[in-house]
């Protein structure tokens, strides 16, 4: 079964309809969205398994819905991975509280959480949605030592960090000196190639990405 049919037969969980008809403010764990998540990009026999999430398969990732509308710079957020664990400069109790949350939401704290706007979700396509995960999905990373080997702690458990994206340059710049000279050029041969499972257009904006560019 190729990508694109395989894509077109995949049951994506949906927002619960309490939580897009709610008046309030509210996240809600998704264990459901975690699932899927894993059977479609990452387990081994994944659906549409892509082989730079095999890291995360010893990975715990806690999954939100929110219905919070989010922005920044005038465009929506409708996507952030961040560590499990509390980050920041955050007093002791308000480091406890915080880890009480995710705790009533998880039963532990993940190596990471990703949270996904619930009412773009419910409208967007397919492929919108499929590679919207997956833009969260490459966030959670493993960290590297500098000889680009993973690098874990002194149990034998890796040790996770987000990560930035692959290119940051601007249109001009590769415009006027080139992919080589500017290092995109697995990025332009990724794109003249086309997509492996379906076009998606993706007018948004990913809380992770935001933070780090602030």
């Amino acid at each position: 079964m190729g990508k694109v049919t395989a894509l077109r037969r995949l049951a994506r969980p949906q927002p619960p309809r309490a939580l897009l008809d709610a008046e309030g403010e509210c996240f809600l764990p998704a264990p459901e969205l975690a699932e899927w998540a894993r059977s479609a990009f990452i387990a081994e026999d994944a659906v549409l398994i892509n082989e730079d999430h095999a890291h995360l398969r010893q990975a715990d990732i806690g999954f939100l819905w929110t219905n919070v509308e989010n922005s920044r710079r005038g465009s929506r957020i409708i996507g952030q991975a961040e560590l499990g664990e509390p980050q920041g400069a955050m007093g002791r109790w308000a480091k406890a509280r915080a880890k009480v949350q995710v705790r009533g939401w998880f039963g532990e704290v993940p190596d990471f959480i990703i949270t996904i706007d619930a009412l773009y979700a419910a409208e967007c396509g397919d492929a919108e949605f499929c590679s919207l995960l997956e833009h969260e999905l490459y966030h959670c990373a493993q960290e590297r030592d500098p000889f680009g080997a993973p690098r874990f702690n002194r149990y034998g458990q890796p040790i996770w960090t987000i990560r930035g994206h692959d290119v940051e340059e601007f249109i001009g710049v590769v415009r006027r000196y080139g992919a080589e000279a500017t290092g995109v050029r697995d990025l332009v041969e990724a794109a003249n190639r086309g997509p492996e499972i379906s076009r998606a257009r993706v007018a948004h904006l990913c809380g992770t990405c935001q933070r780090s560019a602030a």
